[in-house]
């Protein structure tokens, strides 16, 4: 199902509808998808929008022609907005950024995945990490090439590539600026797979869908978990954990823990590892 003109986004972002998938696309094909001003403000809209919309129940972050997203859009991100002199509208253009790439990405209520289909450079490195799942072409580009212009990576760039990598590996590449194929980014753990570029959207797709048929309020409790308790101490960590799950037998009318003891435990029809738990049963 394809974009509709009543949709609340603009020219700037591409969304569509896929048996419970959401295909967002960058779409700024003539500048690599460069992220300005605009497409933040309608990435956020989008991800407003669709954490409402029933026809998302799995959003799958992408690029439109031959790349994922070159990073900032160094003149309508940095240098029109330096030259209006205005301190409240350089405040709100970084709002809009971060809002969308990390703060509310990041904690969404919907299962995300990163679709790295090319180029992928500076700022985009944090909208993918951001994302709870990435694949990539094997072929796609990465880079941090700040340092070549004078300048170290921007945002939160190196917070993400902390979050992901090695501090071996992160330096090496925020400071020569080297490029590194989709192949190396699986290898450092950026991505969870590299794939053919043929192969990439059928893959990208296969896992979608699977989480598309879990339930939404148990995944999200599950992430929220790991994305929020690794960062806490052992004690506190087990007080929030506990909490989580509390919260999503709460707020889970499928019932799907009571479902699914009962499968494995009275029915014995559920085999961890062998077979699916079904929460229709």
């Amino acid at each position: 199902m394809g974009q509709s003109a009543e949709e609340p986004w603009g020219n700037t972002v591409l969304v569509e509808f896929d048996e419970g998938i959401a295909w967002v696309s960058l779409n700024r094909p003539d500048k690599r998808n460069a992220m300005n001003p605009t497409l933040n403000d309608e990435m956020v809209r989008v991800l407003d929008h669709l954490e409402g919309d029933d026809r998302c129940r799995v959003l799958v972050l992408t690029g439109v022609g031959e790349a994922f997203s070159a990073g900032m859009d160094l003149k309508e991100y940095f240098r029109d907005v330096d030259e209006v002199g205005d301190y409240t509208l350089q405040l709100r253009v970084r709002r809009a950024s971060a809002e969308w790439q990390w703060k509310r990405l990041a904690k969404w209520s919907k299962p995300t995945i990163a679709m790295v289909n090319g180029w992928c450079f500076g700022g985009a490195f944090t909208p993918l990490v951001a994302c709870d799942l990435a694949f990539a072409d094997e072929n796609a580009q990465f880079g941090l090439s700040e340092i070549n212009w004078g300048i170290p990576p921007g945002g939160v760039v190196t917070r993400a590539l902390a979050a992901t990598i090695s501090q071996r590996d992160a330096l090496y590449y925020i400071m020569t600026g080297e490029r590194f194929d989709g192949r190396k980014a699986e290898q450092l753990r950026l991505v969870n797979e590299a794939l053919p570029t043929e192969r990439l959207r059928e893959r990208t797709r296969e896992v979608a869908l699977k989480l598309a048929a879990t339930n939404r309020v148990v995944l999200h409790a599950a992430k929220m978990g790991y994305k929020v308790g690794g960062d806490m101490p052992w004690e506190q960590a087990e007080d929030y954990l506990y909490a989580k799950l509390e919260q999503s037998q709460l707020l889970d009318r499928n019932h799907s823990r009571a479902k699914g003891l009962k499968q494995f435990l009275d029915d014995k029809s559920y085999r961890p590892g062998l077979e699916s738990f079904d929460p229709a049963k």
